[in-house]
């Protein structure tokens, strides 16, 4: 499923589906279930409950370096939420930049999705930091394994071009 998305603070998060192949029952009730979800998560503003904060985790230092040359701090959810990771923030030794989010969800977003594993990835585009993908494997009873990867382009971002806005409805 291809969605392009806009998100602004006056209206929230809009989405347009432009493109959908596979399997019918999975992007009804999975894929547009989770743009429905976000969007309704966006406007009760949840996502504060999920910032990276000393109200919603204690943190750890690791002195170890990754095999990427992260430098990794432990991450210790406060209270069990859906929107909250036990694991690991990997972020450049230099300056701190965030570049990964990796580990369990501290609480399963039901009962037939456990142990939820989450890896998000960050880059820096026109001075900010957004996420560029989101992986995750669950454990599914009875269906085993199931696998989830969603990837972002942006076109613009603040207001300043990041992409290529001829191609939005190409694709």
């Amino acid at each position: 499923m291809d969605v392009w998305t806009e998100f602004t603070n006056a209206s929230g998060l809009r989405y347009e589906i432009v493109a959908e192949r596979g399997n019918a029952v999975i992007r009804k009730r999975v894929l547009r279930g989770a743009l429905e979800g976000e969007q309704k998560m966006w406007a009760a503003h949840e996502p504060q409950r999920a910032s990276l904060n000393a109200d919603n985790y204690t943190f750890e230092e690791r002195p170890d370096l990754n095999a990427d040359g992260l430098a990794a701090i432990g991450l210790t959810p406060r209270r069990k939420d859906v929107l909250l990771i036990e694991g690991s923030i990997l972020v450049t030794p230099e300056d701190g930049e965030l570049k990964r989010i990796h580990g369990r969800l501290s609480k399963t977003p039901s009962i037939w999705t456990r142990k939820v594993d989450i890896t998000r990835r960050y880059e820096r585009m026109a001075g900010v930091r957004v996420p560029v993908s989101i992986e995750s494997v669950a454990s599914v009873p009875i269906a085993g394994k199931s696998s989830f990867k969603m990837t972002y382009e942006y076109q613009t971002i603040n207001g300043q071009q990041v992409g290529d806005l001829t191609n939005r409805h190409n694709r």
